[in-house]
């Protein structure tokens, strides 16, 4: 199935021009060092290079490909990959290989790329499975709603926190103990579509207009607007989404705007993508209810009827001589003197 999903995936980039892109299993530490605001964690596994640079196994794709951006008016570079990062894991344990797909749009890039991007995590979505659900946040929108609250600089990091949390209570307390105005933050703490935030938006502003344009492009039964997403401001700058499938509890698809990452590595160009975890995707398999269509009992057939047989059958086959142990499937079908006859 996680091989299907990444054919797919493949497809869809190749269809909207973007080329494949291979990187090297290690890169230097240093740049990882000088960007380690911008990780998921500053602790990196390094070894000591044959040159004695020290290098890394990558904890992070975006940083190699961003590093080389174009900066040239009207160029802008579409990549495709799938990678192994080596990552700590979510409880601070041992470090983790995750296998992950994505696209990075970078350099000139404007309204068309950053819809494009937004649109093609939605049809990766999709390509998935059903029931996905793609939620769409915006720093823009988000520092609007900041200003609208006038609140004193040293609580505006503590409203972000209640906004990422969703805590709604202390939010209110918050703005009340500051004197300043709640009802901008609640109403994008609250806001699941477009129409919901029409009362913050007296005056339209760009974050509002792109919000809004890339809205129109997807499937509306998908998208839902989340705004305790983006609230990293040092890293991200625009648009901001998250993609969910039924049957898993996080997330497996990230990405978007992060034009903030390229002003600090001094690069002149604009940047947006999204990588989709494929490991989480095995939790899918895991929980089906089978993993082959059919078993094929042939415990006296000669192989190229056996071969034959586990063609002309629908979907996917397993050719057994027994029924195995720790193997589910959704019919079984025995091969004999030539003929395939159901038993269940």
């Amino acid at each position: 199935m996680k091989r299907k999903i990444e054919q797919r995936l493949e497809a869809l980039c190749r269809k909207h021009g973007y080329a494949p892109y291979k990187m090297s299993r290690f890169e230097e530490y240093e740049l990882y060092v000088r960007n380690k605001d911008f990780l998921l964690s500053d602790r990196v596994i390094t070894f000591s290079g044959p040159d004695g640079r020290l290098l890394a196994m990558k904890p992070d794709v975006t940083l190699s490909i961003v590093k080389n951006a174009p900066e040239k008016p009207g160029e802008v570079r579409k990549v495709y990959y799938r990678e192994n990062v080596y990552r700590q894991g979510r409880d601070a344990g041992n470090f983790r290989e995750i296998l992950q797909a994505g696209i990075e749009c970078v350099g000139d890039v404007g309204a068309y790329e950053v819809a494009e991007v937004v649109y093609l995590a939605s049809k990766s979505l999709a390509a998935i499975g059903p029931g996905t659900i793609l939620s769409l946040s915006h720093v823009g929108l988000i520092r609007h709603a900041l200003e609208e609250s006038r609140l004193p600089e040293d609580a505006r990091q503590q409203a972000l926190d209640c906004l990422r949390q969703k805590r709604g209570q202390e939010l209110r307390a918050l703005c009340a103990e500051s004197l300043g105005n709640a009802a901008p933050l609640l109403t994008l703490l609250e806001a699941r579509t477009l129409a919901d935030l029409e009362p913050l938006m007296e005056e339209e502003n760009e974050a509002w207009k792109e919000l809004r344009e890339t809205v129109k492009l997807l499937d509306p039964n998908q998208v839902r607007l989340d705004f305790s997403l983006g609230n990293d401001m040092k890293y991200y700058s625009g648009l901001v989404f998250k993609g969910y499938v039924p049957g898993i509890p996080a997330s497996v698809l990230s990405g978007g705007q992060y034009d903030r990452l390229m002003e600090h590595m001094g690069i002149h160009a604009r940047a947006i993508g999204f990588a989709v975890y494929l490991d989480q995707l095995e939790r899918l398999e895991a929980d089906s209810e089978w993993d082959v269509d059919t078993l094929l009992l042939c415990a006296d057939a000669e192989p190229a009827e056996i071969l034959a047989a586990a063609e002309a059958l629908p979907g996917t086959v397993l050719a057994a001589k027994t029924e195995p142990e720790r193997r589910n499937w959704k019919r079984k079908a025995i091969l004999a003197e030539g003929e395939v006859r159901y038993l269940d």
